[in-house]
């Protein structure tokens, strides 16, 4: 019930459909109740209208036929007939004789056979009274009973006119008084025929029910059939003259009954009348109208339904599949289109959806490129971070080894200048030259591993080429991967960032490392160099297993990869992609299943007016072996290997030397003695080398400006800016002899001969 409810107040259908039937239903419904009361209120007003004329004209009617009967008997006694007669009218003193009588029975029967009256009652003032008729249904003794208080009431008031009842009919009469003598007063009562029963009949236009003392004495055959079903009250109301218009139900018909009574008293009491006018007809009409107007009601209500359902579902149907659309293109279809089926708003509707859709396919490809670039961003980020913290544990492992290669060198070359056996100077010249290559190493690890600021300058190729392959150097030789270099001599200085080419190079030869090694034991990478039509063009052409070709068009997408879960991102190529479309160059890929992959990179070569040799001729400075004269040099270092090899290079150029393994005893050696050169390693436990420094310059500026530092944490950013502010000298560990020699010339050059 509650999901049905629930249907019911969701479907837009439903919420329009029913408003309007059901305003439709209350307006028929309101149509039918005002015809209903108007048409009946008229009906009865009509009806009342008539029964109220007809009363009127009842009555005015009856006034004027007794009016009439009055003017016709006034001078009934001027007319020669009874003045002829007038005789025998004579009573004596006890009555009319029989003789009279007869005689008068014989006039009044003339009168009558001549069509004067139909009833004539002779009544004198004192004696019996005479009564003749022309039917046998008049009862005589009952008309004399009637009409002789009209008869009495003549010779007092003259003329006089009424109605009488008798038996079931009613008689107009005329009672006129005549003077037969001038002592002799007799009144004449003539009766007319019954015309009042007929006149209402005739002008009422109902049905007819006259009544004295309660009773009904005339009535038409309808009436008479009524007469029992009236209630009682409205024939007394009747009878006592308060009768009012009254609705009835007799018989279930419907009659409007409107009583009165007859303006001339009756001499035996009240003679009242009822009107009874039925409106069944109308009402019956009223009805069938009404029938008919509810059936042309409900056949409209149904034909609006069907208009408004249609309309309603042309309505619905486009927002049913604009939501389906909608669902769609929630769920990431945006193919889906809306159908223009019309030019109104429902079509400018869906063209504002489509036009949506291709907004928001396109907001989402946009969107889509965002994300990927933003995981990439994340990915080099993160792979950033990752160098960073190798750079931090290559420079703490670089300045660890630093000083024992400091020492190994300086002992190997101090060794060499002594009388050695041949034997013993190859074998020394061998460990001096190894420890050169760990220098080299080192130098190039911490290079590739320091944070730069990206920034061109003119770089020599082929030595970047070179620094990189030495970083790989021993997974390439372990992967017993041979490189094969054919470089171009003449290849000119190109403005790049080195440190980012670097990282392409690399990128490159370890992916080809990585392919080659899971496939044979050994294998080569073939490395040119050429300057071709205005580019610089390097070539990396290894020996591996190649590329598949679906997989060729996918090298360079970020995330894109073919190793092992955990063993690579797929961001090294895209990176690499990145890095040579940003100096101006290209990169591409050629490669066949089995025959290797060649990776071909074109840079922007300078002008033919700007080119510079990549290897320009190195200046050589020699050092001659020299004597100090006994000058005095404090050497500070935490490294015992390291003061003792300093020291005796000190000693064996004629410099008197003293060593301590901190700042704090070289502060308090300064105290004491004077010395004319310093050399101090930058990073010590306690006092560093910087701390030192300020120290010094506020006692011994002069000595200060003699201080030469040596440390092995050659990417120290601090001392870096501190060095470049103070503009001294620092000798990156390890440093060959030439390198000290040269040094301390820079500080001491009375002392040193350079050529």
């Amino acid at each position: 019930m509650g999901k049905l409810k629930r249907a019911i107040l969701l479907n837009f259908r439903t919420k329009v459909i029913v408003p309007v039937v059901g305003v439709m239903v209350l307006l028929m419904a309101t149509t039918m109740w005002l015809i209903n009361q108007r048409v009946t209120r008229q009906v009865q007003t009509d009806a009342s209208e008539q029964l109220h004329t007809s009363d009127a004209v009842l009555s005015h009617v009856q006034q004027m036929r007794l009016d009439g009967l009055l003017a016709s008997y006034r001078k009934v006694e001027s007319e020669p007939l009874f003045k002829a007669h007038a005789a025998l009218f004579a009573p004596d003193g006890e009555g009319f004789s029989e003789a009279a009588q007869k005689t008068i029975r014989n006039f009044l029967n003339t009168l009558i056979r001549e069509k004067f009256a139909k009833v004539i009652m002779v009544s004198p003032l004192d004696g019996p009274r005479l009564t003749m008729a022309d039917n046998t249904w008049i009862k005589l003794a009952e008309f004399e009973s009637t009409t002789a208080g009209l008869a009495a009431a003549a010779v007092t008031n003259g003329a006089t006119v009424g109605v009488v009842r008798n038996g079931e009919q009613l008689l107009d009469v005329v009672a006129v008084p005549i003077r037969l003598r001038e002592d002799v007063v007799a009144t004449f009562v003539f009766s007319v025929e019954d015309t009042l029963t007929e006149d209402v009949r005739e002008l009422a236009r109902g049905e007819v029910l006259l009544l004295a003392n309660g009773q009904a004495v005339v009535s038409t055959a309808r009436a008479r059939e009524l007469e029992a079903m009236l209630p009682d009250q409205i024939k007394q109301a009747a009878t006592s003259g308060r009768s009012k218009l009254e609705k009835l139900v007799l018989n279930d018909e419907h009659f409007l009954c409107l009583g009165g009574t007859l303006k001339t008293a009756n001499a035996t009491g009240p003679l009242s009348y009822l009107i009874l006018s039925s409106y069944e007809k109308p009402l019956r009409v009223l009805r069938e109208t009404q029938q008919l107007i509810l059936l042309v009601s409900l056949a409209a209500i149904i034909v609006g339904i069907a208009i408004v359902w249609i309309y309603v579902r042309r309505v619905t149907e486009p927002l049913e599949d604009l939501r389906a659309y909608t669902e769609a293109i929630g769920k990431g279809d945006f193919t889906r289109r809306v159908e223009l089926a019309s030019r109104d708003e429902f079509g400018e509707l869906a063209e504002a959806f489509n036009h949506m859709t291709d907004n928001l396919r396109f907001s989402r490809e946009q969107l889509e490129k965002t994300v990927d670039s933003l995981k990439t961003t994340q990915a080099q980020l993160i792979q950033s971070e990752k160098l960073s913290g190798i750079g931090e544990f290559v420079a703490g492992v670089a300045h660890e080894l630093n000083n024992p290669l400091t020492t190994v060198m300086g002992f190997s070359e101090l060794l060499q200048m002594g009388d050695s056996p041949p034997q013993q100077k190859r074998h020394l010249q061998m460990i001096h030259q190894s420890a050169v290559r760990c220098r080299k190493i080192v130098q190039n690890l911490l290079s590739f591993s320091r944070k730069h600021q990206p920034e061109r300058k003119a770089a020599a190729l082929n030595k970047l080429i070179e620094e990189s392959v030495e970083i790989l150097a021993y997974q390439l030789r372990t992967s017993g991967i041979e490189i094969v270099t054919e470089f171009d001599a003449q290849l000119p200085l190109v403005m790049v960032d080195p440190h980012q080419i670097q990282q392409v190079f690399i990128n490159i030869v370890n992916n080809a490392r990585q392919a080659m090694e899971e496939h044979e034991t050994k294998g080569s990478i073939r490395i040119s160099t050429s300057r071709e039509a205005g580019k610089i063009k390097i070539i990396f052409h290894d020996s591996g297993p190649g590329i598949s070709t679906e997989n060729l068009s996918k090298l360079f997408d970020p995330f894109f990869t073919t190793k092992e879960v955990g063993k690579g991102t797929g961001l090294g190529l895209s990176i690499c992609y990145g890095i040579v479309k940003e100096h101006g160059g290209t990169i591409v890929v050629q490669s066949q299943p089995g025959d290797g992959a060649k990776f071909i990179i074109e840079l922007p070569a300078p002008p033919e007016t700007d080119r510079h040799t990549a290897n320009p001729a190195l200046e050589t400075t020699f050092v001659k072996q020299r004597n100090g004269n006994g000058q005095t040099v404090l050497v500070i270092d935490d490294e015992e290997s390291i003061l003792e090899m300093v020291k005796e290079l000190l000693l064996n150029s004629g410099y008197q030397v003293e060593v301590v393994t901190s700042a704090d005893l070289a502060l308090s050696r300064l105290q004491d003695r004077k010395y004319d050169l310093v050399i101090c390693d930058w990073k010590m436990p306690g006092l560093g080398g910087q701390q030192f420094y300020e120290r010094l310059l506020k006692f011994n500026p002069a000595l200060a400006a003699r201080l030469i530092f040596m440390t092995g944490d050659v990417v120290n950013e601090q001392m870096q800016t501190f060095l470049a502010g103070q503009n001294k000298e620092c000798l990156a560990k390890p440093f060959s002899l030439k390198d000290f020699e040269s040094a301390i010339a820079s500080l001491l050059p009375s002392e040193v001969s350079v050529s």
